[in-house]
C-alpha cells in the first residue's frame, strides 16, 4: 500500500465527490432532519479516511476505515427511507448506492491491504 497522502487514494477522492453530489442533492430540501442526518454522513466517510491516514498507525487506520464503512452503510440506509418518503428517486437512489457498495468494497480491500502489511511487519 503505497501511498504519500490521504489524497492520493481513490476511495478518498471518490467518496469527496460523492459527499459534494450529495450536499447538492439536498441543498433546498426542507426535510432538516433527514438532510442533516444524509450530509453527516457522507461527510463522514472521506473525514474518517483522511483522519485515519493521518494518525501513522496501521491499526488506527484501519480502525478509521471502518468507521468510514460504517457511515457508509448509514447512507445507504438513509437513501432507502428518502426514496420511500418521497425525496429521491429510485434512479438516483440507485446511481448514490451503488457508488457507496463500491467504496465500502474499495474500503475493505484497502483494510485487507494494511493487515497484510501489519502482519507482514
Amino acid at each position: 500500500m503505497a501511498y504519500h497522502s490521504f489524497e492520493d487514494l481513490d476511495v478518498w477522492k471518490r467518496s469527496c465527490r460523492l459527499t459534494v453530489k450529495v450536499y447538492d442533492i439536498f441543498k433546498n430540501s426542507k426535510e432538516y432532519g433527514l438532510r442533516d442526518q444524509m450530509t453527516r454522513s457522507a461527510l463522514s466517510i472521506p473525514s474518517n479516511i483522511a483522519e485515519g491516514a493521518e494518525r501513522n498507525s496501521p491499526l488506527e487506520f484501519i480502525r478509521f476505515l471502518h468507521i468510514a464503512k460504517g457511515s457508509a452503510a448509514e447512507l445507504r440506509t438513509q437513501l432507502y427511507i428518502a426514496t420511500e418518503i418521497g425525496i429521491i428517486d429510485k434512479s438516483l437512489k440507485k446511481e448514490l448506492k451503488d457508488e457507496l457498495i463500491s467504496i465500502s468494497s474499495m474500503l475493505q480491500s484497502l483494510i485487507k491491504s494494511i493487515e497484510k502489511s501489519v502482519h507482514k511487519a
